[in-house]
């Protein structure tokens, strides 16, 4: 791991690994344009990590003296404190509203998906089969939604699509194949969004 005594205090660090999670807060800190530096880790996690987060789980960010290890709270976190690049809308009915779509995305598709990326010692064919179902036709449900804004039920690119994206590079990992003539608006999608700058760094 990297030793932050040997980084300035109000500089980011970021913990992370392949994983979706972790996927997801690079993504968000190239979309916020907020310089960090990167510890990849892999199977082996550092002791030092415990002292960071008690689940001993990643991505953790640290900064100064508080350290992160839930991708919402991160998001909040860095939402709050650094106003540029904002990735909710304007007026509180509306950060209410994709908050919720948020969570959401999080509970009906991320769940799913998830299960999918289980670490073969925890997979459950039978679960899994059934996962990759409801994911596919809920994908292709969703689909022509697509269709009428360039981005998830909105015309700038914020948080919803942050928690889209990652999972939708994944979905030749968890063997999900759509059908590209009915879902044809969800792959303009998946164009647009892999095609992001940012999105490119984080896959980098």
């Amino acid at each position: 791991m990297i030793d932050a005594n040997d980084i300035p205090s109000s500089q980011l660090i970021l913990y992370a690994d392949d994983s979706y999670d972790s996927h997801v807060v690079r993504l968000l800190l190239e979309e916020k344009k907020l310089a960090y530096y990167l510890s990849r880790l892999h199977s082996e996690r550092p002791e030092d990590l415990t002292e960071l987060n008690p689940y001993h789980t990643l991505p953790v960010l640290q900064q100064r003296e508080i350290a992160l290890y839930e991708i919402n709270v991160i998001f909040e976190y860095l939402e709050e404190r650094y106003h540029a690049h904002k990735l909710l809308p304007d007026t509180p009915q509306e950060r209410a509203q994709f908050r919720q779509l948020a969570w959401r995305i999080q509970r009906d598709w991320l769940a799913l998906g998830k299960r999918l990326l289980m670490h073969p010692d925890s997979f459950n064919k039978a679960q899994a089969a059934m996962a990759k179902k409801q994911l596919s036709d809920s994908l292709i449900t969703i689909s022509p939604l697509f269709a009428h804004k360039s981005y998830f039920m909105a015309d700038e690119f914020g948080w919803c699509d942050v928690l889209l994206a990652p999972l939708l590079w994944r979905l030749e990992e968890m063997g999900i194949e759509l059908p590209r003539a009915i879902s044809r608006p969800l792959f303009d999608y998946q164009t647009r969004i892999f095609e992001r700058q940012s999105f490119k760094k984080s896959v980098s």
